[in-house]
């Protein structure tokens, strides 16, 4: 996680000192200098996402004699969405912002104590997520400097996972997920105004409050732990009109 942080922080600097060298040359020309007195705005959104579950042992952990430990992990995902951005002050905006997330599947590797004759030592349980995405933010704007600006956001959100497995019966000893979930998120971004749309990269971390798992105690996967909430670092561009 925190690898693929760095990672992300890197080309978001990068990024960020192209738009800059671009916008400062037209540091003469005021670009849509009006856009700032407009009561709303939309645009789109184009995201690439990490999610993990932080998960809680079972008080009865080191009682089971199935499984040794328990390692979350999970690979990227893209999302794409709509922004809605009202004007409440000079400095204040709230945004809502709906999106799809596909792909970012997360999953746990198990170590087996005792792995029968035909197991592995290590067991991976994939977990794929398709979620659907309501976050509502308010947004805090630094001054205007010619074509850039720097703002804050936090918020909060609510997510429905359609992949969700809460309801499956025939489990096979995987892990169940819950449908919903709410969390928090807060993030930093940058405003380029461009001469016919702004360009805004952000970062942003989000954090699940809902235990979203699902426990089976007949499931020796799902028997082993107590709560699982996500954890998501978002790297997004915004285009505005």
């Amino acid at each position: 996680m925190r690898h693929l942080l760095r990672i992300q922080i890197i080309f978001f600097t990068i990024f960020l000192i192209f738009l800059n060298e671009r916008a400062f040359t037209q540091i003469k020309q005021i670009n849509r200098a009006g856009h700032d007195n407009m009561p709303y705005y939309f645009g789109l959104s184009i995201s690439y996402n990490n999610t993990t579950l932080h998960p809680s042992k079972d008080p009865r952990f080191l009682q089971y004699d199935s499984i040794l430990s328990v390692e979350p992990g999970a690979k990227g995902g893209i999302s794409l969405g709509l922004l809605a951005t009202f004007h409440m002050s000079k400095r204040f905006e709230f945004r809502a912002n709906p999106q799809l997330i596909v792909g970012g599947a997360k999953f746990f590797t198990y170590t087996l104590k005792n792995p029968l004759p035909t197991e592995a030592d290590t067991v991976i349980q994939n977990l794929p997520s398709t979620i659907i995405s309501f976050p509502m933010q308010v947004k805090f704007n630094s001054d205007r400097i010619n074509n850039f600006r720097v703002y804050m956001l936090g918020g909060i959100k609510y997510d429905i996972d359609l992949a969700s497995n809460s309801s499956a019966r025939n489990a096979e000893d995987f892990v169940k997920l819950k449908k919903g979930d709410f969390g928090v998120e807060a993030g930093l971004g940058f405003n380029f105004y461009l001469p016919f749309v702004t360009i805004s990269p952000e970062l942003k971390i989000s954090y699940g409050l809902s235990n979203i798992h699902s426990r089976d105690p007949d499931l020796k996967y799902s028997n082993v732990l107590d709560k699982l909430q996500s954890r998501m670092i978002v790297f997004t561009i915004n285009l505005e009109d």
